[in-house]
């Protein structure tokens, strides 16, 4: 049987504003953005090559704005992905990579260069380069 990750609910205050981040500065594709009634709004938002989404809006979840910490995305090139970041004006962190427990500046080994970011509302995230596939 296969498990398949299809969406991750992100809470938002302000499902406008989170809207244009997310499609504008961090490149996702707006899949929808449906009301489903007075109290309820949905925006499906996929980051590009990505088989799941995020979804934000009203109506959602209980959780606090903010309060939602570690999302992970995966890049071929962390490099070039902070460059894209900081260009559509995401304050993205400089890369770092973890080393003997601490977080290092610069570049780590496979699976070791990070970077990170925060959605307007404070939401957590983590960009991970994953090594060349051969």
């Amino acid at each position: 049987m296969e498990w398949k990750l299809e969406l991750v609910v992100v809470p938002v205050a302000d499902v406008d504003r989170a809207k244009h981040f997310y499609s504008e500065q961090c490149g996702f594709v707006i899949d929808h953005d449906t009301r489903v009634g007075d109290n309820m709004r949905v925006v499906q938002l996929t980051p590009p090559g990505s088989a799941c989404s995020i979804a934000i809006g009203a109506g959602l979840a209980d959780s606090a704005p903010g309060s939602l910490q570690g999302l992970q995305l995966v890049v071929g090139d962390i490099e070039a992905a902070r460059a894209e970041l900081v260009g559509r004006g995401v304050e993205a962190s400089d890369v770092f990579h973890f080393q003997g427990g601490a977080r290092r500046a610069g570049r780590g080994g496979d699976w070791n260069s990070f970077l990170s970011f925060n959605d307007p509302d404070g939401n957590g995230w983590v960009v991970q380069e994953r090594p060349a596939r051969g």
